[in-house]
């Protein structure tokens, strides 16, 4: 498998962080030997998307916060992320804000008092948009990867809905499942 190709697993990234802990990204990145860096391109309150209001359980506009992030490996840019969440959860928190969050959003979403429980993964193919192209240096006819990722609470209740958009000549998707 080539170098500059990214096996990523969605485990690491659903469970909070014990104390002093940094990211699951750096974490991730760092273990494999390799350099791991996000930048967080806005953060604050939007209409919700038709797909994350469907999702979150919210009518079609109503506001959500949002947090997108540009995802490098080593300097190349190998993912965009946008993470959204209920106002009730999110609004005046660090995650409607732009700085980094020490130990990452799901361990910040712990001590809020929202553990993700059940998680739904959806993965699609397609091609980039011109945003999409411009911010991952893709072409028109480069596939990407489109994951669109549903966290609820125990009580069955929506926390956080990603959306991931990945240049798929640069991806492996990996689910490992333990069934009993």
């Amino acid at each position: 498998m080539s170098a500059s190709r990214w096996i990523s697993t969605s485990m690491p990234y659903l469970t909070p962080r014990e104390q002093g802990q940094g990211d699951a990204w750096s974490a991730d990145t760092a273990a494999r030997g390799r350099r791991g860096s996000q930048r967080i391109t806005h953060a604050g309150e939007v209409p919700a998307p038709a797909e994350v209001a469907q999702l979150l359980g919210l009518h079609d506009g109503e506001p959500v916060v949002v947090r997108r992030r540009l995802i490098f490996l080593e300097d190349e840019p190998n993912e965009l992320t946008d993470t959204y969440y209920p106002t009730a959860i999110a609004r005046g928190s660090p995650l409607a804000g732009t700085a980094k969050i020490r130990g990452g959003a799901v361990t910040l979403l712990a001590e809020l008092g929202h553990v993700g429980v059940l998680v739904r993964e959806d993965v699609t193919a397609g091609l980039p948009d011109e945003n999409e192209q411009e911010a991952l240096r893709l072409t028109e006819t480069d596939p990407v990867l489109r994951l669109t990722r549903l966290t609820l609470n125990r009580d069955d209740r929506p926390i956080q809905v990603d959306r991931m958009v990945m240049p798929a000549q640069r991806q492996q998707l990996r689910y490992e499942i333990r069934i009993g």
